[in-house]
């Protein structure tokens, strides 16, 4: 099923290798397929709540190895992004997990406490599993103010065994409608994400097939930064939607599983 000239691939993770901490088929034989082929890897995802390193553990758990460097998170392209425009001292405020915090700090952000809010020269949002009134106050109360107001992603929903619940997207809508602005979003499906990758992977963009359950945000990517893209439907997205997305999707597979055959 996989093209005869690919030569890597951009995994996403949510929806295609696992839902919630329940992984999706056989990992550890799908990870040997794509290895006895050849293939290059690394995961891109808009999840940026765990630091690569822990989606190394997690994977690991799952009975597959990799490198914490074949991980690469929205929240490593939110700290990208910034460092691009904001010195090193910059006071952020930020809601979200630690895989935001320590991608920050790692570019020499320095975060604020809920109590120091007010001072913050930048706001950025991501998922956060402690979100709260008093947060979402006072990140409604910078961005009314006219601070920057960045986020990792816009994924309205998040898959889980379960169904799926409220993603970054959702929250993002509360401080949205409270204030009128619209962030900056630096996850899928604007092109930090694919660029981050292909930088670890040393392949083509022709060569590199990207995978994803999700169609406004994994093929949109790919299809933006004119990259081949490859939907599975063990997440999100249907096969009607594909069958109806404005541009021709180059493969669609029930999931991992099948596609690498």
């Amino acid at each position: 099923m996989l093209p005869s000239h690919i030569k890597a691939l951009i995994l996403d993770m949510d929806g295609v290798l696992w839902k919630g901490d329940a992984p999706i088929g056989d990992l550890p034989d799908v990870f040997r397929r794509i290895r006895a082929r050849g293939l290059k890897f690394a995961f891109a995802t808009n999840n940026g709540t765990k630091t690569p390193e822990e989606y190394q553990q997690k994977l690991r758990a799952l009975g597959v190895e990799v490198d914490a460097s074949q991980v690469v998170t929205s929240a490593l392209a939110a700290a990208f992004v910034l460092s691009q425009k904001y010195p090193p001292g910059t006071k952020v405020f930020m809601i979200g997990g630690n895989g935001i915090r320590k991608a920050l700090e790692e570019k020499g952000f320095e975060i604020l406490s809920l109590e120091n809010a007010a001072q913050a020269q930048v706001f950025v949002m991501g998922i956060d599993r402690e979100i709260n009134f008093q947060k979402v106050a006072e990140a409604t109360l910078l961005v009314r103010r006219g601070v920057p107001f960045y986020t990792t992603n816009t994924d309205k929903t998040f898959p889980t065994p379960r169904g799926e619940i409220p993603g970054s997207g959702a929250w993002l809508s509360v401080i949205t409608t409270a204030t009128g602005v619209e962030p900056i979003s630096v996850g899928k499906p604007f092109p930090y994400l694919m660029e981050l990758a292909l930088e670890r992977l040393g392949t083509k963009k022709e060569e590199t097939l990207v995978v994803g359950d999700r169609l406004e945000t994994d093929i949109a990517a790919a299809q933006a930064a004119d990259m081949p893209c490859a939907l599975v439907l063990s997440g999100v997205s249907t096969l009607e939607q594909a069958e109806a997305w404005e541009k021709r999707i180059d493969v669609i597979a029930e999931d991992l599983s099948e596609l690498v055959g």
